[in-house]
């Protein structure tokens, strides 16, 4: 905005950054899942608020 540019060029360029970041959120979560999967933890309740904190941020996604 400063250099005057195209109010839409600005809004396509902010649109990019926010998929751009929402798809490295959607990959950290699902990352977090497989490792819930893979290499569970000793202790069942603590596997199980790992599992539910993962759902929930997957939750809050959509």
């Amino acid at each position: 905005m400063e250099e005057e540019r195209d109010c839409v060029d600005i809004i396509t360029q902010l649109t990019a950054v926010r998929s751009s970041v929402d798809r490295i959120i959607e990959l950290m979560i699902t990352e977090n899942l497989t490792a819930c999967i893979n290499d569970p933890l000793e202790d069942p309740q603590a596997q199980k608020e790992r599992l539910e904190k993962a759902v929930q941020y997957l939750i809050k996604r959509k």
